[in-house]
């Protein structure tokens, strides 16, 4: 076998087809929409659409509430803080905030901030600076000689609302 001998699979390559590029290319005219009607349109979204009844996803009954307020925290567990900090991953001598924890992996997603649990056992003293802690995470936390500061979260809701309010108002200001 030589380099230039080497190809890919038959058909590993395929180019997309292009359609409505005239007669020759037996996909011109309609494109393989068939004629007329709101199927061969541009944009059309009839999907669930069923004739004029009541569609499936409108007859079944909804269960359940979402709550559009609901703050969003990254949860973590005390165990997996005393196993990061038995890794020397992190660090106990400052404080352990959300960024520390995130660097750190375990404090995946949150928007809010991070809530403290109380899952597992902690030995190391350490200072926390958090958006919220359970009753036994800070008590398992105070009793290792560390402390929980529990801080105001504002909502990424409410960041947006307000984020969006003060461009509005320096348009107004820009245009006065």
């Amino acid at each position: 076998m030589k380099l230039n001998d080497i190809r890919d699979n038959q058909g590993a390559r395929k180019s997309r087809v292009r359609v409505g590029r005239g007669i020759g290319s037996g996909l011109g005219k309609t494109a393989g929409r068939g004629q007329k009607g709101q199927k061969s349109r541009e944009g059309v979204s009839i999907k669930g659409f069923e004739g004029g009844q009541m569609p499936l996803h409108m007859r079944l009954p909804k269960r359940g509430f979402n709550n559009i307020f609901a703050k969003d925290y990254a949860e973590v567990n005390l165990g997996q803080i005393q196993a990061l900090v038995d890794a020397g991953t992190l660090a106990t001598d400052g404080t352990i905030d959300h960024a520390a924890l995130k660097a750190a992996g375990v404090a995946r997603g949150g928007k809010d901030g991070v809530r403290l649990l109380g899952k597992g056992a902690i030995t190391a003293a350490v200072r926390f600076r958090v958006a919220g802690a359970s009753a036994s995470a800070k008590a398992a936390v105070e009793a290792a000689g560390g402390a929980v500061e529990v801080i105001e979260v504002v909502p990424a809701a409410e960041k947006a609302a307000a984020k969006k309010n003060s461009v509005r108002d320096a348009k107004k200001a820009a245009r006065a």
